[in-house]
């Protein structure tokens, strides 16, 4: 009978064992704090590598909580690991906090780009870092009150945007010792399904060729430009013979600056993407071939500096599915008359059919699926076990990397999805601490996932971090 409760607490939910509700109102009570750090960020709009003030505003935000800050890690100035507790289980939330470059928006639901702001927040990211840390907050709190065992870790990851900056801490075995980690993003809807993603890499191309006046001696000459839209067009090419999930986009980042100068040097960056690692391998391998074979036919020369990989997400649908209970728990974003207006607004610069205002309310079903976006929390997925959900941070209908997500991004819709990912991710955590069944269960699930035979390989090689692609 004894050995049959026991078994029975095993499996008891983390309601059981605290009061969630408590739980909740702690993180309602944070929501000042939460939307203050997620502005501040959203201000600064810091891009990959170059997030200093970002870096360490939520630093000074841990050190202030008693946390453990390891900062500067894997050779990266901007990423730190703070952790809190002893004993018990390792559970690992991670922060981004980068923005993209090229794209900037006032917080208003009209195209106002701040006049010489030269990034902005348009996948979110501030929101992530803002609703991470107060998440790793309150289950500080939660730890110390109940006094269970267990470590919160805070993994402050910078340049997602095409940075890999997670790639470089799996590579250090800053992962090894993790035995769940868990993440979100901003997005238009509500969903902790089962979503994976494609595997990426990116490079830019480099030609080099011969100036000469473009009138008076283009006999002498040999234009690096040239080079660059033969490269394109070989690709382009390729299209039509790659697979249907298959990915590729590119810039042209320099390509000369007068049209009677035939430019000496122009660079082109490209990404490649597909749902596995080995097939972005095999693309990649033709695209250095058109590359070479368009030197060769502009009697130009070609180097190339890989500046990204990516793995896939690899999906662990034991921890999925209990994501997904705890984002119903919690439940979807209720908008203020301010921000019905609000939203109302900014979707009139959306063209064709868009889901209601409503659906920021609703959780979209559980389903598994493949994603066409890529994340360098692929890499961490292969580390240890791994699950993530989305919210309601922006208008529904809105895209990612647009001037609307900016817009919303740095106002209270915003900060009203960083909170319902605020606390699915603490429910998420106070069930993971008080379920060894449900931790051996994932981790089961991820050993099997893996293969026998693992061992990882990262999709950018040996480089070091590129800390100046942003430059």
């Amino acid at each position: 009978m004894r050995r049959a409760l026991l078994s029975l607490i095993a499996f008891l939910p983390a309601a059981a064992f605290a009061d969630d509700s408590a739980v909740l109102a702690d993180i309602d009570a944070r929501y000042d704090d939460t939307a203050a750090v997620a502005r501040q960020l959203w201000e600064w709009a810091e891009v990959g590598y170059k997030e200093e003030k970002s870096s360490a505003l939520l630093q000074s935000k841990l050190d202030a909580a008693g946390f453990d800050i390891r900062k500067g890690v894997a050779g990266i100035p901007t990423a730190f690991i703070a952790e809190y507790g002893k004993g018990g289980p390792v559970i690992a939330i991670l922060g981004e906090f980068d923005a993209l470059p090229g794209i900037n928006q006032d917080d208003v639901p009209t195209r106002e780009p701040i006049e010489g702001k030269a990034a902005g927040q348009a996948c979110g990211h501030n929101l992530f870092g803002a609703g991470s840390l107060t998440a790793v907050l309150a289950i500080r709190d939660w730890l110390e009150e109940t006094g269970t065992p267990g470590r919160i870790r805070f993994y402050g990851t910078p340049a997602e945007e095409g940075g890999s900056g997670k790639v470089y801490m799996v590579r250090a075995g800053l992962f090894d010792d993790v035995d769940i980690a868990l993440h979100w993003h901003a997005d238009d809807e509500n969903s902790a399904a089962a979503r994976t993603s494609l595997a990426n890499r990116s490079a830019k191309f480099r030609f080099h060729g011969q100036s000469a006046h473009a009138a008076g001696a283009p006999h002498r000459a040999r234009s690096a430009l040239d080079g660059v839209e033969a490269f394109n067009m070989m690709v382009n090419l390729m299209r039509e013979h790659v697979p249907q999930d298959a990915r590729i986009h590119y810039v042209i980042t320099q390509g000369g600056l007068a049209p009677n100068v035939v430019p000496d040097f122009a660079e082109v960056f490209y990404y490649v993407r597909h749902p596995e690692a080995e097939g972005v391998e095999k693309i990649w391998t033709r695209v250095e071939d058109a590359a070479r074979g368009a030197a060769l036919g502009t009697g130009t020369e070609v180097e190339w500096e890989v500046i990204h990989g990516n793995n896939p997400l690899l999906i662990n649908e034991t921890l999925a599915t209990m994501m997904d209970e705890k984002l119903r728990e919690v439940g979807g974003v209720t908008y203020t008359p301010a921000e019905r207006k609000f939203a109302t607004k900014i979707r009139e610069s959306f063209d064709g059919d868009v889901p209601s205002l409503e659906s920021a309310e609703e959780i979209k079903p559980y389903s598994r699926s493949l994603g066409y976006g890529s994340t360098d929390v692929g890499d961490v997925s292969y580390a240890a076990p791994t699950v993530g959900l989305r919210t309601a941070t922006w208008a529904p209908g809105t895209s990612a990397h647009s001037w609307q997500a900016v817009a919303a991004s740095g106002m209270s819709i915003g900060y009203k999805g960083a909170q319902v990912a605020a606390k699915t991710l603490t429910l998420a955590a106070i069930e993971l601490y008080t379920n060894p069944d449900l931790r051996d269960a994932a981790r089961a699930e991820f050993e099997e996932a893996r293969g026998e035979d693992y061992e990882y390989s990262s999709l950018l090689g040996d480089r070091e971090p590129p800390l100046d692609y942003r430059d």
